[in-house]
């Protein structure tokens, strides 16, 4: 009982909060020893304990001393290292499954079927060396962090998709879904529903979207559950039509304030009417779109953080002329503008070059077959070029200090290289795997040069450091000064967890 009380008090919240918080966190998540920094009870009191325990605290003196908790409570999640330092996250999505051997994990005395083709390259930190064809990257490993202790148990793109952008498994593991309005939010739609952006009509945007796994779209990329309202603005490919980023929002000279107002106003009182057929809910989400669209239309700024044109040539040729560099360089762009939360599928497509071989822009990370040709030739050098780039470009404009950036994809490959004859090419490659990869983070006072955890000399399974997708999910929220043990409600007031995971705290300095 006085446990109870004690963990109640410590927390900062009510006891019907803190028993749902409580188990939310008992249903599990993953994280090495050592990183859980937010108390948490092992167990969820009975009804009538925390009914016991709600007289108690009348008879004290009622819940004054519970609102002191939860003042000291808020102070103490500003201790978690990292914890408010972003503005922004830019959530990098390398779409198919990124083979953590042959990029961010090498392992050069593994035997050959395990190892690959690829040498390794030493790197600006001492000891650690990265595959051979990342040398612009090398040259940054003292701007980032390398994790190379993820791990999951989902197999197959679209539910591990949907895992890597809601945190949340899919009911139909190892499986590709398709999306749902029931499917849990994605990131930049939680983040909405609990603390919408203030200084850009759009709280998240996603940009060069979505992914698709190959033909179609995975789910995790929409609101799901909270409703279109919460959806991110979905842009694609940035490179077409005339204006880049977002076509279609110049304002047209025939078209003074006056008459866009007017028009808007006409457009309101439609959507009134069409909004009495509750049924029908297309109005609602057209009217969502028009509104945030006048927004933009009305700010100046906000139509110019799409305008790639803005922006020099040789910046624009640095990050590449390509589909991922440029919404590398918006989602750049969109950190300036006050967009909190921006994710950038770096390719859209997992496994397109079965469709379109002769197109690079088609090609994807699921390298089942034709591995190293494809690495070597399609992937890596855009990969190494646009990613530099783009940190370079927010160090030098000094908001790396204030923007986490994630890279990431849904799992990683298997050590060992086959032949898989089920799939299109001639020569071996990896399946998938998610016993152990890798990810990459920097900035927001992510430690940099820093490799966390470890996979065992084949790169199969994590040895050390383990880390699962809740806890990077935490991370992120945590670095936006969200409090990831916190839930966020639905149209029904149903509390769900922000997070099923931890903070990873040894990404931090001590």
């Amino acid at each position: 009982m006085w446990d109870w009380i004690r963990f109640v008090a410590d927390s900062g919240r009510r006891p019907f909060d803190a028993a749902r918080d409580a188990y939310g966190s008992a249903r599990g998540c993953g994280g090495a020893d050592g990183q859980r920094s937010v108390p948490m009870a092992s167990v969820v009191p009975s009804r009538r304990e925390v009914l016991r325990l709600g007289l108690f605290a009348g008879l004290a003196g009622g819940w004054s001393a519970l609102g002191n908790a939860a003042a000291l409570a808020a102070d103490a999640r500003k201790t978690v290292p990292g914890f408010g330092r972003a503005k922004s996250v830019i959530l990098v999505f390398v779409n198919g499954g990124q083979s953590h051997i042959d990029t961010w994990d090498p392992k050069p005395d593994a035997p050959e079927q395990v190892r690959g083709d690829f040498g390794t390259i030493s790197t600006a930190v001492p000891g650690t060396t990265v595959c051979e064809h990342l040398p612009r990257l090398a040259a940054l490993a003292d701007r980032y962090a390398i994790v190379r202790s993820v791990q999951h148990d989902d197999l197959d793109h679209g539910s591990a998709t949907y895992l890597a952008l809601t945190g949340q498994f899919h009911p139909r593991k190892s499986s590709n879904p398709p999306p749902r309005p029931t499917d849990f939010p994605t990131y930049g739609a939680v983040l909405k529903r609990v603390r919408p952006a203030d200084r850009f009509p759009y709280t998240a945007i996603y940009v060069n979207g979505p992914a698709m796994v190959p033909k179609y779209a995975a789910p995790g990329q929409s609101a799901g559950f909270l409703g279109r309202d919460y959806d991110p603005l979905l842009i694609g490919d940035v490179l077409a039509g005339e204006t880049p980023g977002l076509p279609g929002l110049e304002p047209q000279p025939e078209v003074p304030e006056v008459r866009l107002q007017a028009r808007r106003r006409l457009l309101e009182s439609i959507d009134s009417a069409m909004r009495q057929w509750e049924q029908y809910d297309g109005p609602a989400a057209t009217a969502l779109n028009y509104r945030q669209a006048f927004e933009v239309l009305a700010k100046p700024e906000c139509r110019q953080a799409f305008d790639l044109s803005q922006e020099p040539d040789e910046l624009r040729e640095r990050y590449g002329r390509y589909r991922s560099g440029q919404a590398c360089l918006l989602a750049r762009r969109l950190v300036e503008a006050g967009v909190p939360w921006i994710t950038v599928m770096f390719n859209h497509t997992n496994r397109g070059q079965d469709i379109a071989p002769d197109d690079p822009e088609q090609w994807g990370w699921d390298t089942h077959n034709d591995i190293f040709v494809a690495l070597r030739e399609y992937l890596l050098p855009k990969f190494d070029q646009s990613i530099s780039t783009l940190l370079i470009d927010l160090e030098e404009r000094g908001l790396l200090d204030e923007t986490l950036v994630v890279i990431m994809g849904e799992f990683g490959r298997a050590p060992l290289v086959a032949l898989e004859r089920n799939f299109a090419g001639s020569s071996p490659g990896r399946k998938h795997w998610a016993g152990a990869y890798s990810i990459q983070l920097a900035g927001a006072g992510v430690q940099p040069g820093l490799v966390y955890g470890k996979s065992d000399r084949l790169g199969g399974h994590v040895v050390e450091g383990l880390v699962e997708p809740g806890d990077v999910v935490a991370t992120m929220f945590s670095a936006l000064g969200v409090d990831p043990s916190q839930h966020y409600h639905d149209a029904l007031e149903r509390p769900f967890p922000i997070a099923t995971g931890r903070p990873i705290t040894g990404l931090y300095a001590s």
